[in-house]
């Protein structure tokens, strides 16, 4: 039997559901989302609605059209960070960043657009509140954060954050790329500005999806100007949402696909979903803990974080431990136990 330990990448495997969405959109639709009247691009683009409307359920939102599909949770962090920011603007992250939030910052900063600075957390991935109040500057616009960590699993408190951010005219961004489809989030009641998240890691969707929320307070600028479906007379990028984000054409199978994830989770229920996880980070950090020689990071704690678990064996590099691993499941899948005599 194959475990797969790495969906804080990609999940696997997806709800069946997901494989039949995708496979009946390219066989019955196969269309582009508001590129015609006639039928099939018609039944494209309801499907692709009915997901964003999905999406309007999940994270405790009004209005759909704040939803802007992208190719992943990179490309929405990045048309957050981009479309909002300008020059002469100071933001304030933490030292637990994803790349996907730290190098278009960093880049950003490097050509002299931006002022940074980085709250460093704890040996455990916890942020200090009080230091991030005192990064705040006058100039401060925004303040974006992980809502867990891809390397600890440590949540962030959002809703504290939020409030810091808007206490100090501030908006705030929030990178659910670990929580969103495993952690309850309800956008309205956190005050989150900006929502960033993939299809297919706790969503459950295909690859090539995300999407980013934009709140109705909010006046970004596009990343890309071109091809939306819609005013097409005017030389210009649409002002409305989602088609001011969303130039060229969807990825429509990828979308219904997620959409099917996203039904399988609104029937399961999130706080259902939340509690499975729980318990199995609960058992395998309990099992780790009585095993000689494993470091542990993190909080160590379920209740605190999401189920991305780091260690270290002691006196191994973990290369050399990730090589053993997959020399014991090669030796596995041929039928056979026996490993080398040096392993």
């Amino acid at each position: 039997m194959e475990v797969y330990l790495n969906n804080a990448a990609t999940s696997w495997p997806k709800p069946e559901s997901v494989y039949v969405a995708v496979d009946a959109y390219l066989r019955n639709f196969g269309a582009s989302k508001g590129r015609g009247s006639f039928r099939r691009s018609q039944e494209a683009t309801d499907i692709i609605e009915d997901c964003r409307a999905k999406l309007a359920r999940l994270f405790g939102v009004d209005e759909p059209s704040r939803f802007v599909f992208t190719r992943n949770c990179s490309e929405a962090l990045n048309l957050a960070i981009k479309g909002i920011v300008r020059r002469g603007d100071h933001v304030v992250t933490s030292s637990m960043e994803h790349n996907s939030v730290w190098r278009p910052l960093k880049a950003l900063e490097q050509k002299g657009v931006i002022s940074l600075t980085a709250v460093k957390c704890n040996r455990q991935g916890e942020i200090d509140l009080d230091a991030v109040r005192k990064a705040f500057m006058p100039n401060t616009r925004l303040l974006v954060c992980t809502h867990a960590s891809n390397v600890t699993g440590t949540l962030f408190p959002i809703a504290e954050l939020s409030e810091i951010a808007h206490q100090h005219n501030a908006i705030f961004l929030v990178d659910a790329a670990q929580t969103a489809g495993v952690y309850p989030i309800d956008i309205s009641s956190t005050g989150i500005d900006l929502l960033a998240f993939p299809g297919h890691k706790g969503l459950l969707g295909p690859q090539g999806t995300g999407a980013l929320y934009v709140s109705p307070q909010l006046t970004l600028e596009p990343l890309m100007e071109g091809g939306t479906g819609s005013s097409s007379l005017s030389p210009f990028q649409p002002e409305v949402l989602p088609e001011r984000f969303e130039t060229g054409t969807p990825n429509g199978p990828g979308i219904a696909g997620l959409g099917a994830a996203l039904g399988f989770i609104l029937e399961t229920k999130i706080e259902v979903i939340r509690q499975k996880e729980q318990m199995l980070t609960g058992i395998i950090l309990e099992r780790l803990q009585k095993i000689p020689g494993i470091e542990l990071y993190g909080v160590l704690d379920p209740e605190r974080q999401v189920g991305v678990i780091s260690f270290n064996v002691q006196d191994v590099n973990p290369r050399q431990a990730v090589t053993a691993v997959i020399s014991w499941r090669s030796f596995t899948r041929m039928g056979s136990l026996c490993l080398p005599t040096n392993t």
